[in-house]
C-alpha cells in the first residue's frame, strides 16, 4: 500500500504541475495583455489559483515521497494536496486524475500500517 501511495502521489504531483504551469501562465497572460470578452477572461481569484498551482503539486510529490517512511504524514500531505487542487481549480476534465490520484494515495498511505509491525499509525 505504501508503494502504491508513493506512485500515486508522484503521478498526481506531476499532473498537478502541468495544471499549475498552464494556470499560472494563463493568469499572467491575461494580466499582461488583457481580456478578450467572452473568450479569455480572468479568473475570480488569481492569487488562489497561483497558490494552488504552486503548492498543491508540491504537497502531492512530498507526500508521495514520504509515503514509505512516514505514511501518516505523507497521507495527510496528499489529502491536503487533493483539497488544494479542488479548491483552486475545481473538479473538471483536467483535474480529475491529479485530484483522484492524490486523494487515493493519501487514503492508502493513511490506511497502511508499519511494514514490520502489526499495528497501524494510531
Amino acid at each position: 500500500m505504501r508503494n502504491a501511495a508513493l506512485t500515486l502521489g508522484i503521478i498526481a504531483g506531476l499532473g498537478g504541475m502541468l495544471i499549475g504551469f498552464f494556470s499560472w501562465g494563463y493568469t499572467d497572460l491575461i494580466d499582461r495583455y488583457g481580456e478578450v470578452p467572452d473568450l479569455f477572461e480572468q479568473v475570480q481569484n488569481v492569487q488562489l489559483v497561483r497558490f494552488g498551482g504552486l503548492f498543491a503539486p508540491m504537497l502531492a510529490i512530498a507526500g508521495g515521497a514520504m509515503a514509505r517512511a512516514r505514511a501518516l504524514w505523507g497521507g495527510i500531505l496528499m489529502l491536503l494536496s487533493a483539497l488544494g487542487m479542488y479548491v483552486a481549480f475545481d473538479f473538471n476534465v483536467f483535474t480529475m486524475f491529479p485530484i483522484s490520484f492524490s486523494a487515493l494515495g493519501g487514503i492508502l498511505a493513511i490506511a497502511a500500517g508499519k511494514p514490520d509491525e502489526p499495528k497501524s499509525h494510531f
